[in-house]
């Protein structure tokens, strides 16, 4: 099964001291670990750096420290899915036509992307906004 990590699940398996470590790390390890095919947006990987150099985790996540967890934990099992500029444009214009606004762009995107690979799970601690959304997509979206 394909499966589709937001940023919020991401930064949640990486940091140890995070509230959802734990179930997040199980489900990274599960998704990673037994052939299945992980995926994350290329705007995610973004994301997670800025996440985890600007929460005030303690310790703190250095930016040099973000990038190796980023080079060696995450992007050697995952494949990255990029939006063309057609489909970020389609995005943010549905965005507008519904009248959704702020961050909901971005899990918008992320939402395109997991489209995209055909995933058939997708985690994110947000479960909210992602069914709002995608209610198409609702026995897809879970949490760790």
């Amino acid at each position: 099964m394909k499966v589709y990590f937001d940023t919020s699940v991401l930064v949640a398996a990486v940091v140890e001291g995070h509230p959802h470590h734990d179930p997040a790390w199980l489900v990274w390890e599960h998704a990673t670990d037994r052939g299945r095919q992980a995926f994350i947006s290329a705007h995610g990987i973004a994301e997670v750096y800025a996440v985890l150099t600007r929460t005030p985790f303690v310790p703190r996540v250095h930016p040099g420290e973000a990038w190796r967890i980023l080079e060696e934990t995450v992007l050697p099992s995952v494949k990255v899915i990029a939006l063309t500029a057609h489909e970020y444009r389609n995005t943010v214009r549905t965005c507008a036509q519904e009248g959704w606004t702020g961050g909901l762009v971005y899990d918008a995107l992320h939402l395109r992307c997991a489209r995209k690979a055909a995933c058939g799970r997708i985690y994110t601690f947000n479960l909210r906004d992602f069914h709002l959304l995608a209610p198409d997509l609702k026995d897809k979206i879970c949490a760790p």
